[in-house]
């Protein structure tokens, strides 16, 4: 079991690991720098390391984000020996003899500085431009090689940064990542963002603030990082952008740490007392102020140890200050920082383990999905295919018969969109049918005079109604095959939505498996389409008047006399209401009581009529419509159907026409047909087309009534079943060769890249895991 000390470190081996892989799922515990330009976050990150390392200039320096871990060593660690890569360096610096002594007895002086957690390191204590066996860095884009020489380091960041950034002043998330190794460090690991800017300049984006904001915001609002918040003591509180920045994912302040730079920049007269004690801002992880080392010191090389000596006689014996002093400055915000690091790796671990271990289960589940890349031999193959073909003819089936176990429970899928077909879409667009929509009073007509020849009509000829309602019948024709194409079209989606998880390893088979049945389906599709066409012509060859449901003529002759009845009467009403009113009107309302009994008489008279007319009417205007005498009757009874039950009616036929008042003058129909809109028809011809078409009505939906049947029979037993029961045996016939299992068993190049990233992915998360099983 490792130490708290190890913590870091360890932390910083699993970035390694995640860098080197690729994959960052795990969300590690960090510290992220945030400030806005020239806040004195270069400063800080050198301190920290002691040496003067990171590129500087006007405008944006920082262009991608350097991931820098600290690692603290010990004057007798392994890792400190002699490299090819120090004897390089010093001879290109031309370093003399003195300057290795000068480093000895500068390393022996080093101090503890965290008593805590027993950390035996330091901040500073080496010349910015000294080279020493014990400092380096490695950088992980150059594996193996050690930079002695922080100068090289600083250019390699240029380098890197103009080759993935460019030239520009553009920005890249791509991160750098850079080890420095020191026993002058304490082990942390920062991120150092480019500093916020609100106004682009020169060659910068016109939209860099956004740029910057969202790259800050990809690392501090994960919930691991620790903000560290750079602000200058030199601008006011309110302004600081890092701040603004940090609240926006920190709200409460949990995980902040505030640091004012600049302090002796302030104004004569102010000082940062309220903000350091927490007043101002609070923040659970508090301020810490720092004073950054002046320009004028970095040029004249002043080394960092100087530097933090002159920093902490500076909050000694600052009058304001000096009360809190062991709370600020560089060395102390490298030891909090150490210590909150730790505590938050600590707290965060366990958090880690078990993201780790769901990791491991899902990456081993997905690879299970993949299959082993040597599961299949020359000896296998045949079994192989067998078997996937036998799932995907299984898949079909069940997926028609609804007991597959993938059923979507969003939308309708497999047959039961079969059944939708059948009873939504067919059946609703035969009820939409209008059994006369294309056929007009004037067809009607027309049909009845030419089924009678050059002799006049006795009665309505079947003929007549023979031949119209054939035509009417063929309009149930398109909607059935309409039926057909979308059932077969549904066949087809059912086919390419089989699959198993096995099957999408093997591309080509499952290629040809679509294939086999798609051909087998488009194969079935004509002879039943074929069938469906025959069923219609079977119901036009033979009109069955006798039909139990056909309305029969006498009946249908029968309503529409007592509908046109009804409708006079109702007419007959209203016309005496509306003379009921002109009549008040007239007589301002006092021979309203007059007019009315003398209307009364006519009413009754009329009823008397009326009821003496319902007596006689079916059977004078039947035998008037269908025969003047015994001998028409005789022949009338001879014919089949329904028009055989009018012939018992036998009253005089000059009675009938005078009752009727029918208009028997040939010649006025003339004018009908020369108006094909508008015929103008005699009363018997407006009845015998009347009759023609309620007939035709009730045979039309008949037959409706049968197709909305007989189509899902035929194709359910033609299409449907049929493919059911022979697609096994087809995909067997077709593919079950053995100089095609070689071909059909080559696997999909995504997939075998999958299972590649997916056994890169375990191993990496197993390494990981192993990491934190040594601390835990």
């Amino acid at each position: 079991m490792a130490s708290l000390e190890d913590l870091i470190p360890t932390v910083n081996k699993l970035q390694d690991v995640m860098y080197d892989s690729g994959i960052d799922t795990l969300d590690l515990p960090i510290l992220a720098v945030v400030g806005s330009q020239s806040s004195g976050k270069s400063s800080i990150l050198e301190t920290l390391v002691g040496r003067d390392f990171l590129p500087r200039g006007t405008g944006i320096v920082t262009r991608r984000p350097l991931v820098l871990q600290l690692n603290n060593i010990s004057a007798s660690s392994p890792l400190i020996k002699e490299n090819p890569d120090l004897i390089m360096s010093l001879n290109n610096a031309s370093r003399s003899q003195s300057s290795l002594n000068g480093f000895q007895n500068n390393n022996e002086s080093t101090t503890s500085l965290n008593d805590n957690n027993g950390a035996s390191s330091a901040i500073g204590g080496s010349n910015a431009t000294e080279i020493r066996r014990d400092e380096w860095g490695e950088f992980l884009h150059i594996p193996g090689r050690r930079f002695y020489d922080f100068s090289e380091i600083r250019r390699e960041i240029e380098s890197e940064t103009a080759r993935i950034a460019g030239k520009n002043k553009g920005i890249s998330k791509i991160p750098i990542n850079l080890k420095i190794y020191s026993p002058h460090v304490l082990n942390l690991t920062l991120v150092d963002l480019p500093g916020i800017t609100k106004v682009p300049i020169g060659e910068q984006p016109p939209d860099i603030e956004k740029q910057i904001k969202n790259l800050i915001l990809d690392y501090v609002a994960t919930p691991n990082c620790i903000i560290l918040a750079v602000s200058p003591a030199n601008v006011d509180l309110v302004n600081s952008e890092s701040l603004k920045l940090a609240r926006e994912v920190d709200p409460h302040g949990i995980r902040t740490i505030g640091v004012i730079t600049k302090l002796d920049l302030m104004d004569s007269g102010t000082n940062a007392l309220d903000i350091l004690s927490g007043k101002l801002y609070p923040l659970k992880l508090g301020f810490v102020g720092v004073v950054n080392r002046s320009q004028q010191d970095i040029q004249m090389n002043k080394t960092v140890e100087e530097a933090l000596n002159k920093e902490e006689e500076y909050f000694n014996r600052h009058p304001v200050y000096r009360t809190m002093s062991h709370r600020c400055g560089t060395r102390y915000l490298a030891k909090l920082l150490n210590q909150t690091l730790i505590s938050h790796i600590k707290e965060k671990l366990p958090d880690i383990k078990t993201r780790l271990n769901t990791l491991i289960s899902q990456t081993e589940q997905e690879l299970s999905q993949y299959g082993d890349t040597g599961d299949i031999t020359k000896e296998n193959r045949a079994g192989l295919v067998l078997q996937l073909m036998n799932k995907f003819a299984t898949a079909f089936i069940s997926s028609i018969d609804g007991t597959s176990s993938e059923i979507s429970t969003k939308e309708l899928s497999g047959g039961a969109r079969i059944y939708y077909i059948y009873n939504n879409i067919f059946g609703n667009t035969l009820k939409s049918i209008d059994p006369t929509t294309n056929l007009t009073i004037l067809d009607i007509r027309t049909a009845i005079r030419n089924s009678t020849g050059p002799r006049p009509t006795l009665f309505v000829p079947e003929l007549a109604f023979d031949l119209l309602v054939k035509p009417q019948i063929k309009l149930l024709l398109e909607p059935s095959q309409q039926c057909v194409e979308l059932v077969y079209e549904e066949l087809v989606k059912i086919c390419h939505k089989c699959g198993t998880p096995e099957l999408s390893r093997y591309p080509k088979l499952k290629s040809k498996l679509i294939e086999v049945v798609s051909d087998l389906l488009r194969e079935r599709l004509f002879p039943t389409r074929s069938y469906v066409e025959s069923l219609i012509d079977i119901h036009r060859a033979y009109i069955n008047t006798n039909h139990p449901n056909f309305l029969t003529a006498t009946d249908a002759m029968s309503d529409i006399i007592q509908s046109r009845k009804r409708n006079q009467e109702n007419q007959r009403a209203q016309k005496m209401l509306e003379k009921e009113k002109q009549n008040e009107i007239q007589e301002n309302g006092t021979a309203s009581q007059n007019s009315k009994s003398d209307i009364e008489p006519s009413i009754d008279g009329t009823e008397l009529d009326s009821s003496k007319d319902a007596t006689k009417s079916k059977d004078t205007f039947l035998n008037y419509f269908f025969g003047k005498d015994k001998k028409s009757q005789l022949s009338l009874s001879n014919r089949d159907g329904r028009f055989s039950e009018l012939n018992g009616y036998k009253d005089d036929f000059s009675s009938q026409f005078q009752q009727l008042n029918f208009n028997s003058n040939l010649n006025s129909d003339d004018d009908a047909f020369e108006n094909a809109n508008h015929p103008k028809l005699t009363e018997r011809e407006d009845l015998e087309c009347e009759l023609i078409r309620r007939l035709i009505v009730s045979y039309f939906d008949i037959v409706r009534e049968m197709i909305e049947d007989q189509i899902p029979k035929a194709i359910m037993c033609l299409l449907v079943n049929f493919c059911k029961d022979s697609v096994q045996n087809r995909l067997v016939t077709e593919l079950y060769r053995e100089s095609m299992f070689e071909e059909l068993l080559v696997e999909d190049q995504t997939l075998m890249q999958d299972r590649e990233n997916a056994l890169k992915s375990l191993e990496v998360y197993k390494k990981a895991s192993a990491l934190i099983g040594n601390i835990l």
